[in-house]
């Protein structure tokens, strides 16, 4: 017969894997709200590293089709993924060559992203009648539309700074908000109460 190790109530084990857990996920928020106040702080370089990286990506993605496409010979879809390689090679050259001119580009795709999204928010909130949470979908649908504008309005001469200072504060808020959830799981583990003690110890 097969003897499976199951942790007891008084095993400490179970109780330090919850303390680690949120000493690590309170950590890794104050790494990632970190770096998202560093970009906020250059949100430029945010911008250009960011173009850079996508455009080094680009040029990756379209080797690797390239490859496979010339490696799987018979496939119907050699000539599509052919294509896609040197689409995608052909971008990210172009982003590397000239990581300003991407920059604006990801601008406009930023622009595009947040209408989208305050549409979809904003299409939700109404069809939530009476329903929690409906204000703050709401006002999270008017606040994408607000930045939209802001962003289309100083289009191009804020594309320079705007994009990076987007991505920094999306990064600091998703720190916060797992550092706010390693305190709550903190606090949930200090008020545990222990273990008694089995009879008969």
């Amino acid at each position: 017969m097969i003897q499976v190790n199951t942790p007891t109530l008084n095993d400490g084990s179970y109780g330090d894997s919850i303390s680690g857990g949120w000493r690590m996920l309170a950590i890794a928020g104050a790494v990632v709200g970190l770096i998202g106040l560093l970009a906020v702080a250059f949100p430029v370089v945010t911008g250009l590293s960011l173009t850079i990286g996508l455009g080094a990506l680009l040029v990756l993605s379209g080797v690797v089709h390239g490859a496979h496409a010339v490696t799987t010979r018979g496939w119907s879809g050699s000539l599509w993924q052919f294509a896609l390689a040197v689409v995608s090679v052909i971008g990210g050259i172009v982003l590397l060559a000239n990581p300003v001119l991407g920059l604006v580009t990801l601008t406009l795709v930023l622009v595009a992203y947040l209408l989208v999204d305050g549409v979809a928010e904003l299409w939700m909130a109404m069809r939530m009648a009476d329903r929690p949470g409906r204000a703050s979908i709401a006002v999270s649908g008017v606040v994408s539309f607000v930045l939209a504008g802001l962003l289309w309005a100083g289009f191009p001469a804020d594309a320079a700074w705007a994009f990076g200072l987007l991505v920094g504060v999306s990064l600091f808020m998703t720190g916060l908000s797992m550092s706010v959830v390693a305190i709550s799981g903190r606090n949930a583990d200090e008020s545990t109460p222990p273990a008694a003690e089995p009879r008969g110890a």
